[in-house]
């Protein structure tokens, strides 16, 4: 407490020393500003210059693995650290890693440590090399440092309803929908600023033509980053309101299914930061008018389901959601 203090004194301090700000060092300031401008649909950096240092050789049996959790609002985090090659080959032998959960609401602030568990790796489209080895993406969950499942590690009580049951084979296949909007994150791609669209709802679904697709490109580019990553997606298309758009995840096996999922919204968010473009998986983002909302259907069956007679289980199962 006093360091702070005194820190905050000295800083105040300081500032009476500082240099006067003069006229054209305010236009320096707003020169350097303006290649960081936000506008949407194009990427902050010149990537001529990214690619300079992208273009650099990695060291030898060595790797980054991007670890990726969900935090609690359920959407992802991740952090990046290196790993010896044969480290990162199988899950079994990734370290465990922590982070401060009290700067993603998981963990109070005088106990904020909390435990990183790999769960599932995928490689990682967004660092490839073509020296033989493979940079990782990560899928964690969260624990305490006493190695208690955090309240919002979802995934440790979907492992242990699905724990036991492999014979069963649950199929899930995932049919994500999310709405793309222009950095202002107000207006959806294809709608006028502070406006809606002259037509209603019904040309934009599985569209064709700049009148009608808008995000085509990012839905595109997640398609294959997401291939490459080793993600069982399975399609995409333009969803029903303009500015839309769907992917599908599967069919995956029981908890799989849910690894792959967020990994699939992580590598879309991480694409949607290239195109400076703001992305929700808000389940109703436009409340105004007769605009469709934003959900994942979710489709799931049993090795019973799927076999002769499975027309029976299927009922039952629904009898007993009834």
């Amino acid at each position: 407490m006093k360091f702070i203090v005194a820190l905050c004194a000295f800083a105040a301090s300081a500032t009476a020393f500082a240099p006067a700000t003069t006229p054209s060092m305010t236009r320096t300031q707003l020169s350097m500003a303006n290649h960081l401008e936000l506008t949407t649909g194009k990427a902050q950096l010149d990537h001529s210059v990214i690619d300079r240092f992208n273009e650099l050789p990695y060291p030898a049996e060595k790797v980054l693995a991007e670890y990726v959790w969900v935090d609690a609002k359920g959407e992802t985090r991740s952090k990046t650290r290196t790993l010896p090659a044969s480290r990162a080959k199988a899950v079994d032998t990734l370290p465990r890693w922590n982070f401060d959960g009290s700067s993603t609401d998981q963990a109070p602030g005088d106990d904020s440590e909390v435990i990183l568990r790999p769960c599932r790796i995928f490689k990682d489209p967004f660092r490839p090399r073509n020296d033989g080895l493979d940079n990782i993406l990560v899928m964690c969950d969260t624990y305490t440092p006493a190695g208690e499942p955090l309240p919002t590690n979802t995934r440790a009580i979907a492992a242990k309803a699905f724990e036991g049951r492999e014979d069963e084979e649950v199929w899930f296949g995932l049919e994500q929908e999310f709405t793309l909007f222009n950095l202002d994150q107000r207006t959806p791609l294809g709608w006028p600023k502070n406006g809606f669209p002259n037509r209603p709802q019904g040309p934009y679904y599985c569209s064709v033509g700049p009148e009608n697709s808008f995000g085509r490109a990012i839905t595109d580019a997640t398609y294959r980053a997401c291939l490459y990553a080793g993600i069982e997606i399975s399609g995409t298309n333009g969803e029903v309101m303009p500015g839309q758009q769907e992917y599908q995840v599967g069919p995956c096996v029981g908890i799989d299914a849910g690894d792959q999922l967020f990994m699939s919204r992580y590598i879309l968010q991480r694409i949607c930061e290239e195109f400076q473009v703001y992305c929700t998986f808000h389940p109703k983002p436009i409340v105004d008018g007769d605009w469709n909302g934003a959900g994942m259907h979710t489709n799931v069956s049993t090795k019973a389901m799927r076999e002769e007679g499975g027309l029976e289980v299927i009922k039952k199962a629904i009898y007993k959601l009834a």
